[in-house]
């Protein structure tokens, strides 16, 4: 594989860990969140990623087959049921007093951030590489 397709096979996650990191912020900042415009309290979502083949552009740029990458095939809704907590004067509470929150974990979330983040600087390293070498070749060809 050539240093292009480094690049673009980072660029991928690059894109895949930022999309990420904002689905967890997302859950992060509505856990408390009672009411939706969709009805009930928010649902917890996770980003699912899929290997993404980028065999077409690196052809089509005259470059070497079998490079891939990650990209994100879409964002799945949890399906856990909500926690209830007793709260009988909360605008959103039942007939019961029953007050639906939705099921998420903060420390959870936390942890998957740092991974998000913590992907995301690797492959950003991993750019950062990869420009550092193409120009090392450049300047060996130059002299």
């Amino acid at each position: 594989m050539n240093l292009f397709g480094v690049l673009q096979i980072s660029a991928s996650a690059l894109k895949a860990e930022r999309m990420r990191a904002e689905v967890v912020a997302s859950n992060l900042a509505n856990v408390e969140t009672t009411r939706t415009p969709d009805g009930g309290p928010y649902r917890r979502r996770a980003v699912v990623f899929r290997s993404a083949n980028f065999d077409a552009e690196l052809t089509a740029a005259g470059m070497r087959e079998g490079a891939s990458g990650v990209e994100v095939s879409g964002i799945a809704t949890d399906a856990t049921a909500p926690i209830l907590r007793y709260e009988p004067s909360h605008p959103d509470a039942n007939s019961q007093g029953y007050v639906a929150y939705p099921a998420i974990n903060p420390v959870q979330e936390m942890v998957d951030l740092m991974g998000a983040a913590r992907a995301y600087e690797l492959n950003a390293s991993a750019v950062g590489a990869s420009k550092q070498m193409i120009q090392q070749s450049i300047d060996i060809l130059r002299a």
